[in-house]
């Protein structure tokens, strides 16, 4: 990643106008913040190719004089959201910090150009021609997909050689997640065949390259594992805590990712009991053996930030009489490290295609909030707080029960 603007190449940014790679917003609520974010987003695409990060500064007036607006903790924290909310899809690099610049402080983020564009706000790709915003014309789309061939891309944007177009559920796409990535009017405008659709949302190297990427093959292959043989889940209930005891139950998943997570999703919750705690007479409280939120934002985790390059090992889910266990190969990736996993603000992306797809699908809400989501509801449904063991390789996350007994089967 490379390094932010010093202070110096900042103020003679901030003494020039804006640009196709510099914004000034005064404030930060209403159109103002609504206009910063597809400027941010037009900064991932880099249409212009500038290959150097492009800058949002707020608290600064048009002619590029800080306003003094206060620079706060909350400002900063919706300004470092815009990452992790999901409506920029794949999630963009940038940072945002507090700079005196000119002796007043001033908000500014940092956003650099993406390794897989197009980049997509609420399902339009934004991009810059000077100062004017805009969003992407076909031809502009092109442009983004022929950059994103040249660049150093994550695996699910790597060609997955021996696949072909053939291979994908195609009717699945056009029905299915065509409508949820891309905006109305967009899809309206009959300018782009299939291909180029295909390729604007990383499923294919390009209109004139149709080879499926691996997040063509895993997100639209009836079987992705004749191409990536570890994409899979493995599920194990025992009767008892060790993998010597008797086996209750078990299930392989394979298929489009989304049928297999609402596979794997539907196996765990038929096996999760209801707990009945009697208050009174009048009342009770019901609680499940294990939260289902919880179980359903780990084992998504597990597969979203797993990796596929070059294993065979699945996902494994084994429910034990006194735990879960969900096994993802692959351990810290980015600015995650062993010692931050799991803590609020440091989110790392193995698969951002893979992640923004299942975002684009209603499967994630926002970035980096699953570990917090199953610790609340751990917490609410009384269960001790999941237990994260991070390795180089591989990451296990442990889930122990409610200890509440009364039990409704």
């Amino acid at each position: 990643m490379m390094q932010p603007y010093s202070n110096s190449v900042l103020e003679k940014l901030l003494a020039g106008e804006e640009s196709d790679w510099v914004e000034f917003k005064q404030v930060w609520n209403g159109d103002a913040r609504r206009k910063g974010t597809e400027a941010v987003c037009a900064f991932a695409n880099d249409l212009a190719n500038h290959n150097r990060p492009g800058v949002l500064f707020v608290g600064v007036q048009d002619d590029g004089t800080p306003s003094g607006l206060p620079i706060e903790g909350q400002l900063l924290e919706q300004l470092t959201g815009i990452k992790t909310d999901g409506r920029i899809l794949p999630p963009p690099t940038l940072l945002a910090e507090k700079r005196k610049l000119k002796g007043v402080d001033v908000a500014v983020v940092t956003v650099w150009p993406a390794d897989s564009p197009p980049v997509r706000y609420d399902g339009r790709i934004c991009v810059r021609s000077g100062p004017r915003r805009g969003v992407a014309t076909a031809q502009d789309e092109r442009i983004l997909n022929e950059k994103r061939r040249f660049r150093d891309q994550p695996f699910d944007s790597q060609p997955c050689h021996g696949a072909s177009v053939a291979d994908l559920d195609l009717a699945w796409y056009k029905e299915n997640y065509l409508p949820a990535a891309v905006a109305a009017e967009v899809l309206d405008d009959n300018g782009r065949t299939l291909e180029e659709q295909l390729a604007s949302t990383r499923l294919i190297l390009s209109p004139d390259e149709p080879t499926p990427t691996h997040l063509g093959v895993l997100t639209l292959a009836n079987q992705p594992t004749d191409f990536l043989p570890g994409a899979y889940v493995q599920f194990l209930k025992l009767d008892g805590p060790t993998l010597a005891d008797d086996i209750l139950d078990e299930a392989v998943f394979t298929g489009r990712v989304a049928d297999v997570i609402r596979a794997v999703e539907e196996k765990l919750n038929s096996h999760n009991r209801t707990m009945v705690e009697f208050h009174s007479r009048a009342t009770e409280r019901r609680t499940q053996l294990y939260p289902q939120a919880a179980i359903q934002q780990l084992s998504r985790n597990a597969i979203m930030h797993r990796t596929y390059d070059h294993d065979h090992t699945p996902v494994r889910v084994t429910w034990y009489s006194d735990r879960i266990e969900i096994i993802s190969p692959g351990g810290p990736v980015g600015m995650v490290t062993r010692e931050n996993f799991g803590k609020a603000g440091f989110t790392g992306y193995r698969n951002p295609n893979l992640a923004g797809f299942l975002r684009e699908l209603g499967f994630a809400q926002r970035f980096g909030a699953g570990i917090s989501i199953a610790r609340k509801e751990c917490k609410r449904n009384g269960n001790p707080p999941p237990e994260f063991t991070v390795e180089d390789k591989v990451t296990c996350v442990t889930l122990k029960p409610t200890s509440t007994r009364e039990v409704k089967e």
